[in-house]
């Protein structure tokens, strides 16, 4: 998989404050030293100044594009879709850039867990009623709740610590339809906003996930180390241009573990 750089070109920095979006509930104020505000708390002032940082509520990374964005912990979630068994164990899957990313991701999730932030992990697990309902495109390719294929390892900690929830889904996006699971958790805990996006595979339920949730209005930040595809080249490299340049923002482990 090469690597790719988001031409910040396509997004210059602004020369004077603007803000995105006029619902009370839903807009962004981006400034001229790239600080993007996603956290929908103070609307653009008259003097164009930012509040400072509340650090109990908030954290600020930067992303591709020189900008540094500042989310609220309690309406953020890091949605990790597909890191099972059935698509990165080698007994199962020859996915050597899918292993990869477990590093990365595990490096990340621990400090977004001691920062509030809650870890979801996503998968495929379908029950003998949907085996029976879904699409047979749908039956050929996937596995059964409760698999081996289905198991996590990383998940059990956070369990533990009241960080992570394990949501399964039956469509290749987790968002697809009315009130799937992920969408229920989100509005229920209160995640209304931004949503941190990894795993595999990229163009595949990575990114029906990801281009749902963007349909759904969530902020989209799509972690570019902890995501690959057993695609052809272009597969991987289209989803994270069209990320970084329509659908929200992309940015690495490193830079997340390294948040404010």
């Amino acid at each position: 998989m090469a690597a790719y750089t988001v031409n910040s070109s396509n997004h210059p920095k602004m020369d004077i404050p603007v803000q995105y979006g006029e619902d009370p509930g839903s807009f962004w104020v981006e400034y001229p030293s790239g600080l993007v505000d996603l956290t929908r708390t103070r609307k653009l002032q008259d003097d164009g100044q930012p509040l400072e940082l509340d650090m109990e509520k908030q954290v600020e990374f930067p992303v591709d594009g020189d900008r540094i964005l500042r989310v609220q912990k309690d309406r953020t979630a890091l949605v990790i879709i597909d890191m099972q068994n059935y698509f990165l164990h080698p007994d199962l899957r020859d996915h050597p850039l899918g292993l990869k990313c477990v590093n990365p991701t595990l490096q990340m999730i621990d400090i977004l867990r001691t920062k509030g932030v809650k870890i979801i992990w996503v998968n495929w697990g379908l029950t003998e009623h949907e085996l029976k309902t879904i699409p047979p495109s749908l039956v050929r390719g996937f596995a059964k709740r409760g698999g081996f294929g289905s198991n996590l390892t990383s998940y059990i900690k956070g369990q533990q610590a009241g960080t992570d929830v394990w949501i399964h889904k039956n469509r290749m996006s987790a968002l697809w339809g009315n009130q799937t699971s992920l969408d229920l958790y989100l509005k229920e805990n209160g995640i209304t906003t931004t949503l941190l996006l990894s795993g595999v595979n990229t163009d595949q339920c990575v990114g029906g996930t990801l281009v749902d949730g963007y349909y759904l209005g969530y902020d989209i930040i799509l972690v570019t180390d902890a995501t690959a595809t057993t695609s052809p080249e272009g597969g991987y490299e289209n989803f994270v241009y069209n990320t970084a340049n329509s659908y929200g923002f992309t940015t690495d482990s490193k830079r997340i573990s390294q948040m404010s």
